[in-house]
């Protein structure tokens, strides 16, 4: 790919050595959204992206924990003033998550709320088996900002309503190995997809993916877009470049 890789969704703290990984992702020339999992993260994460400018962190507070770190959303709020991107958030209907729905509810409405209070932000969003409740929750907050459904695996008609609802979507290499994915790839608009890695918890043959290894990614997206690779990476560079000059809250960094 001729096109800097771009990375929007990555868990950068979560990777042995960070800051090692973190210095080969500003030597690489990546674009990488660090998303977190607790808003207690969020300083120690933000801190290995220090010096490097391609590198932004997302303040998080990921499903599967909700009911564990609910007691974290007055740092949250303390803390969203201080960037323009928030994630991982969202809803997880997986049975071991279930349980704790209503904890979910309570985050994702309360942190889309305070998103909307604060000018909006670029969101990233989990919806693994809850596709459709999180476009509900979303609608309740037109204002919270640029949703981007992070690993979509919802049905075509949920698909359908996050596109007419102005979701953008971000597909990664792990996501694009199946029929199922490839499908839901194609149906997407381009002008609204992103790559993702949403490493190391995806992995290909056993391995866990580095921040910004997305070429597999691209070339699915080439193959459903018709056009060669180097053309779909740069189509991907020119989505990020105008999901990332959005007018939500905070400064807007030069990409």
């Amino acid at each position: 790919m001729s096109a800097p890789a771009v990375d929007l969704h990555c868990h950068l703290d979560l990777y042995p050595d960070p800051a090692g990984v973190a210095r080969r992702c500003a030597e690489s020339g990546a674009y990488i959204l660090s998303v977190t999992t607790t808003p207690k993260a969020w300083r120690g994460t933000m801190a290995l992206a220090k010096g490097h400018d391609r590198i932004r962190t997302a303040l998080g507070l990921h499903p599967q924990i909700a009911h564990e770190r609910i007691g974290e959303l007055p740092l949250f709020d303390a803390l969203l003033p201080e960037t323009r991107y928030v994630g991982e958030i969202g809803l997880d209907g997986s049975p071991e998550c279930k349980p704790h729905w209503r904890e979910q509810i309570s985050v994702l409405d309360h942190v889309l709320a305070a998103s909307a209070r604060a000018g909006g932000r670029i969101l990233s969003l989990h919806s693994r088996r809850a596709a459709t409740e999180v476009l509900d929750v979303l609608a309740r907050y037109p204002d919270a900002g640029v949703p981007v459904l992070h690993w979509f695996s919802g049905t075509k008609a949920e698909l359908q309503r996050a596109v007419a609802m102005g979701c953008w979507f971000s597909v990664g290499p792990a996501m694009v190995t199946g029929k199922r994915g490839r499908d839901l790839l194609a149906a997407m608009p381009r002008d609204r997809v992103l790559t993702e890695t949403d490493g190391p918890f995806a992995a290909i043959d056993g391995r866990p993916l580095a921040p910004g290894e997305v070429a597999p990614a691209c070339t699915a997206l080439a193959t459903s877009w018709s056009v060669g690779v180097d053309e779909a990476a740069a189509i991907i560079l020119g989505a990020f470049r105008r999901l990332a000059s959005s007018p939500v809250g905070g400064p807007i960094a030069k990409v």
